[in-house]
């Protein structure tokens, strides 16, 4: 478990602070001011005892045109606190909420620059509780708890001074009972911190479990899994009561404790200052004094007992930041290339910019010199891989799941770097090309498709944003995604949303291939790109393909081995190795496993 740096939490929001320095200076010299007004009418308030009311108690024809003066005086005091404090509240929130955009900004575009082994490896509910739990813990504290936290400190300090400028014994009282305050709320904060830190990670947990259940509902069903999935979100929502239980109870006991020895300094005053007057040990304590003191006695101690009360709200609102700051400080993903994409300068199509400034067309060949491979450094997903594919061919990979078939396309997106060995783009190592640059001469189709709320039309345009309506129905044609499309009630304006829920898998596979097609890259990675279509639209889409193939290099992933037949080469892998390579005579003659895998006289284990 992480321990929270509330030092080097807290200087980083403040830094977000220093972006709207106008109203936050405002805003807290207007604190400055209501503070300034709490004290003054304390101190008036003395004064209009001793000077006002006291004078009068004695006359028998009282005059009170002064004290309604006074009066009136006292009251413009009390208007001008009221207008600070609403002016400095609404700034404080504008300035709160500016601030919680100006980090949800942040936090969104930075994870759009971490690798895709981050996401990996980190549950998906839990990076959402990023967004939503710990962002609104601290909004609540910006918005709420921050204010009060200004006034309360400004407050003390000019309070205090105000107590020793009147009386000095009369403040060592006060400020030995704010001490034990203080002391108690440290005590006690303290323990709440581990568990609100914890309490935070427990959401966290929950949030990815539940978003995974919902997600595999249907598998928890068809295995008739409900019992256990309740049993272990049973037990993570226990996690979460433990800790939120342990936590609150620290915190939560602040306020009362706090609040009665507030109570107890006032009365405290009340005595000893009395004691002190009518002793006559401090002959300069009048009742106007006295009546003045314990107004600002309580001005001293009653902040401290409120923000003792919200000690929970700053304690989870600060782990929330330190997930959200150690998000931010995930290392994003490192580029170093420097060749560029750009139009081709001497004709159509594309072209690699180099480093030199000269210019290589964008053609599509690809190789692999002896590539190895690991996730954890440890065990060799891939071994001694070399190939190569020229512009235009079609290369196809099977074996077993877990031969190494999609880290080949993982290894050519970059999404991971090889741990050994080249792969070589057109005859440029992809290590110099610019990710982004590299990433759109890909196109590619995944098992697992994914479709965005929007428009049929916009899904398909997410290949190409700028493509127009008539290139949208042309990739639409050639991926043989058409005849569906316009059988919707809307057509290509059919609204799909949550990941393309009303339409089939297959028809959602064919969206996908549209999406890369309206792309047009030269290269085309297609993997398990029909697992989820039928054998009649499997041929269809073939015929797509073959459209979409023309005069592309294309990698084709694949179990079926129908949709490899016509295939330039294909290599069979297990264990990280190409064990066979040839195109389907070739290897058919050979009879090795790919034939007795195609004739169904061998199985992978």
């Amino acid at each position: 478990m992480n321990n929270i740096n509330y030092g080097r939490t807290i200087m980083r929001l403040l830094a977000y602070f220093k972006l709207f320095k106008f109203r936050t200076s405002l805003a807290l010299l207007l604190v400055l001011v209501s503070s300034a007004v709490s004290v003054a009418s304390a101190t008036f308030l003395r004064l209009l005892i001793d000077d006002f009311i006291t004078p009068l108690l004695g006359d028998q024809h009282p005059v009170f045109d002064a004290l309604f003066q006074a009066l009136a005086i006292l009251a413009v005091i009390y208007a001008t606190g009221v207008l600070s404090t609403f002016i400095s509240k609404r700034l404080m929130i504008t300035v709160s909420q500016l601030i919680m955009k100006r980090i949800r900004d942040h936090l969104f575009a930075h994870m759009q620059k971490l690798p895709v082994k981050y996401f990996d490896r980190k549950e998906h509910g839990d990076i959402m509780s990023h967004y939503t739990n710990d962002v609104d813990t601290l909004n609540m504290m910006l918005t709420d708890g921050l204010p009060q936290l200004l006034s309360t400190v400004v407050t003390v300090i000019v309070v205090l001074g105000t107590m020793l400028y009147l009386d000095v014994p009369l403040t060592i009282v006060v400020v030995l009972g704010a001490l034990v305050m203080l002391w108690i709320t440290k005590k006690v904060g303290g323990k709440a911190t581990h568990h609100f830190f914890r309490q935070q990670e427990s959401i966290g947990a929950l949030d990815g479990y539940i978003e995974e259940m919902i997600h595999g509902q249907k598998v928890v069903q068809v295995f008739g899994r409900e019992q256990h999935s309740i049993e272990q979100f049973a037990h993570l929502n226990h996690e979460l009561f433990e800790n939120s239980t342990t936590a609150n109870k620290y915190s939560n006991i602040l306020m009362p404790v706090n609040a009665n020895l507030a109570t107890l300094i006032y009365v405290l005053v009340a005595i000893a200052g009395g004691a002190m007057s009518i002793s006559g040990w401090n002959e300069g304590l009048t009742l106007g004094s006295i009546a003045a003191f314990l107004s600002l006695s309580r001005n001293f101690t009653m902040p401290i007992a409120e923000i003792s009360s919200q000690i929970n709200m700053f304690v989870v609102a600060l782990a929330g930041a330190q997930r959200i700051f150690n998000l931010m400080d995930e290392r994003p993903e490192e580029d170093e290339g420097r060749v560029t994409l750009e139009q081709d300068p001497q004709g159509s199509g594309w072209a690699w910019r180099l480093e030199n400034g000269s210019t290589v067309r964008l053609a599509g060949k690809v190789e692999f010199k002896d590539v190895c491979f690991s996730y954890d450094g440890k065990k060799q997903v891939l071994q001694g891989i070399t190939l190569y594919a020229k512009p235009g061919q079609k290369l196809a990979f099977v074996g077993a799941t877990g031969a190494g078939k999609t880290t080949v396309a993982n290894l050519l997106n970059r999404f991971y770097d090889i741990t050994e060995g080249e792969i070589i783009y057109d005859g440029i190592n992809i290590q110099r090309i610019r990710k982004a640059d590299l990433r759109r001469s890909l196109g590619i189709v995944l098992q697992d498709t994914h479709l965005f709320s929007g428009t049929v039309a916009d899904n398909i345009r997410y290949g190409r944003l700028d493509a127009t309506d008539e290139e949208v129905m042309q990739a639409a044609k050639l991926s043989y995604a058409a005849s569906f499309i316009e059988r919707l009630p809307d057509g290509y304006q059919t609204q799909l949303d949550g990941n393309g829920n009303g339409l089939s898998q297959g028809q959602s596979q064919l969206l996908a291939i549209a999406r890369s097609a309206i792309a047009n890259p030269p290269v085309m990675i297609l993997d398990e790109a029909t697992s989820s279509i039928d054998t009649r639209t499997e041929a269809l889409v073939q015929k797509g393909m073959d459209n979409l193939m023309d005069h592309r290099t294309v990698f084709v992933i694949a179990h079926r081995l129908s949709t490899v037949r016509n295939s330039d080469a294909i290599m069979v892998m297990d264990k990280g190795r190409i064990k066979e390579r040839g195109d389907h005579r070739q290897l058919i003659s050979e009879k090795g496993i790919y034939y007795q895998l195609y004739t169904g006289a061998f199985e992978w284990e």
